[in-house]
């Protein structure tokens, strides 16, 4: 076995889905709290991602120079949506019973602030990010 076998595509332990409670509002027939599906993505994927939530700052007092800066709100939401599973957060039928078109402001009227934050956390750690939506809310004051 070479050194680099380990690291060959195929030899590579899949990242798990993982379903959670997200909220005890969501019930199913029995009663029992619904569970959301949730999944990684890779770094090509989250690199997008980023790059769609990124948007070119003037610098004041230097003409025609610009700084990027993530918006960190709108991407945690396109992250959680790009990770979600189930429900489907892109179901006409779903985002008609709530009002809204798009996934972005489904997942904003269907969660409560506390339940969104959650969300986000589980979101991050299948991800592999060691911190959570506070390390990154600091992070973008800063």
């Amino acid at each position: 076995m070479s050194n680099l076998e380990a690291f060959m595509a195929q030899n590579a332990i899949k990242v798990e889905n993982k379903k959670i409670v997200v909220s005890e509002r969501f019930k199913n027939k029995n009663g029992e709290p619904m569970k959301w599906e949730i999944h990684s993505i890779t770094k090509h994927d989250d690199d997008i991602l980023r790059k769609e939530c990124t948007k070119r700052i003037p610098v004041k007092g230097r003409k025609g120079m610009y700084t990027p800066e993530l918006d960190t709100n709108t991407y945690l939401a396109r992250l959680a949506i790009a990770c979600t599973s189930f429900p489907d957060l892109n179901d006409k039928e779903l985002q008609d019973s709530y009002g809204v078109m798009g996934a972005e402001d489904l997942l904003n009227k269907m969660l409560l602030p506390g339940e969104f934050t959650d969300y986000l956390d589980a979101v991050q750690e299948i991800n592999g990010f060691d911190f959570s939506m506070d390390d990154v809310v600091e992070e973008a004051k800063n």
